[in-house]
């Protein structure tokens, strides 16, 4: 691995309103890594990753990408993003193939018609996430997990060098997960450096080299990840259920 950090987040606060969320945040992702944020709701796992990508201005620290600071960071192209599960098209009527193409813009801009390594790229990523035979159907025609297989595909398009991922498992039929697993092996197996918001590991326990855990906006652990305990310790335990801000994920990280 690169000793340059591909995310370095230093000192980082933030606030949502006039609330803090992050308070002196440290961590970083070396090249190659597949690094987990971990935490209850509302520890600032998803503000963390959320001001990564610039969507939440800090108020204090600083993040860099691939050695340059976010302020002056303009190759977006090298970063594919997925957010929280939400409806791929939007509320646009749009195919899986339309949905998907619109990740490739970073690369290609609004004016330039599509080459052919750009539709070869949008097909690689339909493909990748299992749904070759399903690029002419609406969006509004797929499962949820189906969409959270769009959203991750519309990622890919753009051959991410960096691939940020919010909950991609929450609320998503265990068909679903396992395919999204074997898409981020794929990734990971090209060299593809992740950083991914979890609740819990589940069948991306076996990709994951390092686990960042979150409470309270501070960091409280960074090493390797810890082991499930109780119910979150089942095979098939399928997390969508929403965890108190005091309920331990992992043993005697977050109590």
């Amino acid at each position: 691995m690169s000793s340059e950090p591909v995310i370095s987040v230093r000192a980082a606060t933030a606030a949502l309103g006039a609330r803090p969320v992050l308070r002196g945040v440290d961590f970083a992702v070396h090249r190659g890594e597949v690094v987990a944020l971990l935490g209850a709701n509302g520890s600032g796992k998803s503000t963390a990753v959320r001001s990564v990508i610039g969507q939440v201005p800090l108020t204090g620290g600083a993040i860099s990408l691939f050695g340059t600071e976010l302020r002056r960071f303009r190759d977006w192209a090298r970063v594919g993003y997925v957010p929280q599960r939400t409806t791929a098209a939007s509320g646009v009527p749009a195919t899986v193939r339309e949905v998907v193409s619109s990740g490739r813009l970073s690369r290609t801009g609004m004016l330039r018609w599509p080459s052919r390594a750009d539709r070869r790229a949008v097909d690689r990523a339909i493909e990748l996430v299992v749904l070759g035979d399903r690029a002419g159907d609406s969006v509004w025609a797929l499962s949820g997990g189906q969409h959270q297989r769009v959203l991750i595909a519309r990622a890919l398009a753009s051959e991410p060098e960096l691939l940020i991922m919010d909950e991609p498992m929450a609320g998503v039929d265990l068909a679903s997960q396992e395919v999204l697993a074997a898409t981020l092996r794929e990734q990971v197996g090209g060299g593809t450096t992740v950083l991914l918001v979890l609740h819990e590991l589940g069948p991306l326990d076996p990709l994951i080299d390092r686990a960042v855990v979150l409470r309270d906006g501070c960091v409280v652990h960074d090493g390797p990840p810890p082991e499930a305990v109780g119910q979150h310790a089942l095979p098939g335990h399928d997390h969508v259920h929403p965890h108190a801000a005091d309920e331990p994920l992992r043993t005697g990280l977050l109590t």
